[in-house]
């Protein structure tokens, strides 16, 4: 094959080079091109004829055809995260680090929607047929009419999947499949691509849901090329610390429904148990708060969870105080020491801090400001806020405390569980309804320094 018919592609990120190189410009990795045909590129159209086309016939926005009813699988995290269920032929694709629970999770999908009266398979790349009953025999599940098959011939599944008719199907990986049209190896970029397109295709000629499983790189990113993320309908991913019982389903893209939900689970012996409550998960149990520890309501997609904030504010043994941070983000943390000690007076310029959310959750949110910056405060004064309060806000370079959305559910969450008081915006207290948690108003961050100081609630 002459030169100039050759294309090289990057195994790692997909990027595509007119010669060969021993690292790739795009993303830094070393011996990673490989060659494709640049004639016939994977999932490239083949030249127009010179034939004139019969055009395109448009629609317009309106449409009197029902939308088809979801598949509910009977696992309420997973469809809470999915939308309400899953779509009748969509593509989702679902990532998470190796030993987190995927596969356990997806047999417990397929067993329960089975058991609902869905038609599943679920074919695997990585495992043993033998290996996936000892999995559904320990998880209780094994009396389900589940499909199982082991294959990785891209061929041999599209036949099966257009001959016997399926609601979902698991793929267990797309990283495992190899076409025979491409003669690179299995977990290739030309692979990957090829074979998701492939599956792709197949659930929106109206075949089945089907369910992806895409590995990792190091970084937390799913592995192969980002177009394969772009082809399927959902980028489920499946988030877990070593040391903590729980994981988390989490949305970062979906055509069918938010994607800030999550779906909170927890790890046993005998696979996922859903966690219909997380916010008993994350608090602490213990009875008298310590200095440095504060109550965060925040909101987790459509659901209230409270979290519980721990800071420690300690001389610096050093020259350079340290800052670390678990669960939160960096920048945020110095910009609400930069506000403490600007706008309040609190140095923190020779003491280490260090900062923490329990239970090992991740906190994006804004409103997270004022918990962080009360359990700072208690820290460094060593005062602690009272056992039944919660806090929630976020703080200005200014040092005011602006109002959050969806104040009243996160009240009416801390009151479920316990709360009567509340540190929060001002605008709060126009939420609060009779019999809920009492507000104590905070317009500015002095004023909250104030109350912690002289424990004035």
């Amino acid at each position: 094959m002459a030169r100039d018919t050759l294309l090289y592609v990057c195994q790692s990120c997909g990027a595509v080079h007119s010669k060969w190189a021993g690292q790739c410009s795009a993303c830094g990795e070393w011996n990673c091109l490989a060659e494709e045909s640049k004639s016939a590129p994977p999932g490239a159209m083949k030249p127009a004829s010179t034939a004139r086309g019969r055009g395109l016939q448009f629609e317009t926005l309106q449409s009197d055809t029902p939308e088809p009813p979801r598949i509910v699988t009977g696992v309420t995290e997973f469809d809470r995260v999915c939308g309400g269920g899953v779509v009748p032929g969509s593509a989702i694709l679902l990532g998470g680090d190796p030993g987190v629970g995927k596969s356990t999770l997806l047999l417990e999908v397929t067993a329960k929607a089975a058991r609902n009266g869905a038609r599943v398979a679920y074919i695997s790349g990585e495992e043993a047929i033998e290996q996936i009953r000892a999995r559904a025999k320990r998880m209780g599940v094994a009396d389900a009419a589940v499909s199982l098959a082991s294959a990785t011939a891209l061929r041999e599944i599209l036949t099966t999947l257009k001959r016997d008719r399926f609601d979902i199907v698991i793929i267990d990986s797309i990283q495992t499949l190899w076409s025979d049209a491409h003669e690179a190896g299995p977990g290739s970029v030309t692979q990957v691509r090829a074979c998701a397109a492939e599956l792709v295709r197949l659930a929106k000629d109206g075949g089945p849901a089907i369910v992806l499983v895409g590995h990792v790189t190091k970084d937390g990113q799913i592995a192969g090329p980002r177009v394969v993320e772009h082809m399927v309908d959902a980028v489920l991913s499946f988030e877990g610390e070593r040391g903590y019982p729980f994981r988390i389903l989490r949305a970062g893209k979906n055509r069918f429904g938010a994607t800030d939900e999550i779906g909170v689970f927890e790890m046993s012996d005998v696979g996922l148990r859903e966690v219909t409550n997380p916010s008993a998960l994350f608090l602490g149990e213990g009875k008298d708060r310590a200095p440095g520890a504060a109550v965060f309501a925040g909101i987790e997609g459509s659901r209230p969870v409270l979290v519980e904030i721990q800071a420690l504010v300690a001389p610096s043994a050093y020259g350079t105080p340290r800052r670390a941070v678990v669960g939160w983000d960096n920048g945020r943390l110095a910009m609400l020491l930069a506000v403490l000690e600007a706008r309040c007076g609190l140095g923190f310029g020779d003491k280490d801090v260090y900062l923490n959310v329990a239970g090992g959750l991740r906190i994006n949110e804004p409103a997270a400001d004022l918990a962080a910056a009360a359990a700072l405060i208690s820290s460094a004064l060593d005062k602690p806020l009272p056992q039944g309060c919660v806090v929630f806000g976020e703080i200005g370079l200014s040092g005011e405390v602006r109002a959050v959305n969806r104040a009243e559910a996160r009240l009416r969450e801390a009151k479920k569980l316990g709360f009567d008081r509340a540190l929060a915006p001002s605008q709060a207290k126009d939420k609060v309804k009779k019999g809920d948690v009492a507000v104590t108003a905070a317009g500015l961050l002095t004023e909250v320094v104030e109350r912690i100081s002289q424990n004035r609630y």
